[in-house]
């Protein structure tokens, strides 16, 4: 799929009914080890280069070494299929990635890797690599981060500390279903029937960490609230102007 600048991100579609399942949560667990890196896979149902991407994320996510979450964008809704897990939200951070990368455009099927840097979502071979090359150094995820079922109704976010970076860092909780089933009538993708992972269903800040240790709880009723059947916590540094900038720590928690 060829790159858009941001001018160019206006999507006009028309919402048609699609076949989709979602996987609500019956039960929450820590994933119990700490992740190598995070994956932001950003995608569209609209989007004829994104399954491959979509099947790599899920070989990812079902590993369960790395934090991997899937963004799906609105922008290529005109195309004859409304993408019905995007939302402007992931569209918008996409685009502040643009700015923090220093990019021309934003693509799909794009990988953020850490907050750092970009890959195409198709090279399985590359985005592994690219972790590989991170973890274990300043690069990767240094401050230790967990999240948990604390109590019948409680979800924990235990917090270690770390040496303060020079931009502020927030506490982001990404929410996710863990899988939905789609059946695309139309688009670039018709007569497919595709298995999403970890798509965002929302995301906000809970917080700030200014290098000691912290534990931040909230309901778990958050996740139903948001459809969602987990979610993840990221550790992430805001560059000027509120663009998102690298990870540094991380964790998520899932429905079994």
């Amino acid at each position: 799929m060829l790159s858009r600048t941001t001018s160019r991100l206006l999507a006009i579609g028309v919402p048609l009914v699609a076949a989709i399942v979602y996987v609500l949560p019956v039960c929450a667990e820590d994933a119990g080890t700490k992740p190598e890196g995070v994956v932001e896979l950003y995608t569209s149902q609209g989007c004829g280069s994104c399954p491959p991407a979509d099947a790599v994320l899920k070989e990812l996510a079902t590993e369960g070494k790395v934090v991997a979450l899937a963004f799906h964008v609105d922008y290529w809704d005109y195309r004859g299929w409304t993408d019905n897990l995007a939302l402007p939200e992931n569209t918008e951070r996409q685009n502040e990635y643009r700015k923090a990368l220093s990019l021309n455009g934003v693509y799909t099927p794009q990988v953020i890797i850490n907050g750092r840097e970009h890959v195409n979502g198709q090279d399985e071979t590359k985005i592994r690599r690219r972790i590989a090359d991170m973890r274990d150094t300043p690069s990767g995820l240094t401050v230790p981060v967990s999240i948990e079922k604390a109590a019948k109704n409680r979800l924990l976010i235990d917090i270690g500390s770390g040496p303060v970076t020079t931009n502020p860092v927030r506490v982001v909780l990404a929410y996710f279903n863990r899988e939905s089933i789609v059946s695309i009538p139309g688009g670039e993708n018709v007569g497919r029937m595709v298995s999403y992972a970890n798509s965002v269903r929302a995301m906000e800040t809970i917080g700030m960490w200014d290098g000691n240790a912290q534990k931040i709880e909230i309901p778990i009723s958050e996740l139903a609230s948001k459809k969602a059947s987990g979610c993840a916590v990221l550790l992430q540094e805001m560059l000027g102007d509120g663009k998102p900038g690298p990870i540094i720590g991380a964790s998520i928690m899932a429905a079994k």
